[in-house]
C-alpha cells in the first residue's frame, strides 16, 4: 500500500473526526459514527470508504450490522518512516511546550 494514498487520507479533517471516534470507541455502525456529525450519511459513507482504501479503518459484518474498525498499522508505518527519523524526545517537548503556551493542557 503506498503511503500517498494513506496521507491523502488523512488530509481529510472529516476523516480524521472519523479515526478519532472509532480510536474512542471501535467497531461502530455506520449509523454510530454518523451521530452528532454536521455531515449526512451518504458523506460519511464516502469518506469511509476511502478509510477503507488506505486500510486505515476495517470492517466486519456481524449479523445485519457492519462494523468499522481503526486499524492503526498504516499510521504506525507514517510515524516510523517520518516521525521516527526525528528526536521523538524534542518534538514531544516542544508540542507540550506549544499546548502549554495556548492553553491546551488537560487539567
Amino acid at each position: 500500500m503506498s503511503m500517498d494514498v494513506v496521507f491523502r487520507a488523512l488530509a481529510d479533517r472529516c476523516r480524521r473526526q472519523l479515526l478519532d471516534r472509532l480510536h474512542q470507541t471501535n467497531g461502530q455502525t455506520l449509523g454510530q459514527l454518523c451521530e452528532g456529525l454536521a455531515m449526512s450519511r451518504q458523506a460519511v459513507t464516502k469518506h469511509l470508504a476511502v478509510l477503507e482504501a488506505a486500510n486505515l479503518v476495517a470492517t466486519k459484518r456481524q449479523g445485519r450490522e457492519k462494523l468499522h474498525f481503526i486499524n492503526p498499522v498504516p499510521i504506525n508505518d507514517i510515524a516510523e518512516r517520518w516521525i521516527g527519523k526525528f528526536e521523538r524526545d524534542r518534538l514531544r517537548a516542544l508540542a507540550d511546550l506549544k499546548d502549554a503556551l495556548e492553553g491546551n493542557r488537560d487539567e
